[in-house]
């Protein structure tokens, strides 16, 4: 005889209410052993308690429902495990970030005002192979990637060179509406046959007020745009126009995130100063 618990009784037992029960029925997450086709009264068995334990606790991880199922349908151990192994990899990350975020909060409570250099200098003209699209600002680290691998790949099946570090220019949509044209470049010194979204592009010639952010884009990089956003205004420079950034060494030179480096250019008028240093707060 099948021992079985009604639904109160199943939630008492594996601390999950009656709501996310039914809710796990509906989606098959955790079926009732039956359902009263009169009442749709549902019962449970004893042996489903140590599914709803585990599904309890892989939720506690903040695994979503649907990799759950997942892991529950597999029979293959080692599928199984390389789906919950991508998903604590999954939360190391996170954890990472959060890390990272309270270290940047703790630095920026605690050194408001550390000195880092502003210099002017005017970039020239320049032939380019680029990628260009309009972008949500939430993908545009991601999409910042792949364009970069992207125009590496066809320089190197056209034997073109680089002639200097990536670039990227952003428009002030991007940052104001969250969505906004984006363009990746890489300067170069032969013509660049167009291929997929790869065309060549003259980057235009433009006065900056310029700093230097280390690290990677996720931590600070938004400090290095407040401090030159208030140089820019305080000594009334700025003009309108995109954001420059310059990516001098980043993850293709070394794995080491701490030795990354972007120069971020704030365009401003003609000032007839080269390589003039300002001292401004840290970002770095």
């Amino acid at each position: 005889m099948r021992f079985t618990l009604a639904i109160g009784d199943f939630s008492r037992a594996t601390h999950l209410s009656v709501k996310t029960l039914r809710h796990y029925h509906q989606i098959g997450l955790l079926e009732p052993a039956e359902v009263n086709p009169d009442t749709g009264y549902r019962r449970y068995a004893t042996e489903q308690i140590p599914t709803a334990q585990v599904i309890r606790r892989f939720r506690d991880l903040a695994m979503p429902l649907e990799a759950i199922h997942a892991v529950l349908r597999t029979t293959d151990p080692r599928a199984r495990n390389a789906l919950i192994s991508a998903h604590l990899s999954r939360l190391e990350a996170d954890l990472a970030r959060t890390q990272n975020a309270v270290a940047s909060l703790r630095d920026l409570l605690d050194h408001p005002a550390a000195v880092a250099p502003i210099e002017h200098r005017r970039v020239e003209a320049t032939q380019a192979a680029a990628i260009s699209e309009v972008i949500d600002i939430v993908d545009a680290l991601l999409w910042y990637q792949g364009a970069l691998g992207e125009l590496r790949a066809t320089l190197a099946g056209q034997g073109v060179p680089a002639a200097g570090p990536a670039g990227g220019i952003y428009s002030n949509e991007l940052f104001a509406e969250e969505r906004g044209q984006a363009t990746v470049f890489l300067t170069v010194q032969a013509p660049v046959l167009p291929v997929g979204r790869v065309e060549s592009l003259t980057v235009s010639a433009v006065e900056l007020a310029t700093i230097l952010h280390t690290g990677p884009h996720e931590v600070d990089l938004d400090r290095a745009y407040g401090t030159l956003a208030t140089y820019v205004t305080d000594h009334a420079l700025g003009v309108d126009g995109p954001i420059r950034e310059y990516y001098l060494i980043g993850p293709t030179d070394t794995p080491d995130e701490t030795a990354w480096r972007t120069e971020i250019g704030w365009p401003i008028f003609e000032t007839g100063q080269r390589d003039d240093h300002h001292q401004a707060p840290s970002v770095q």
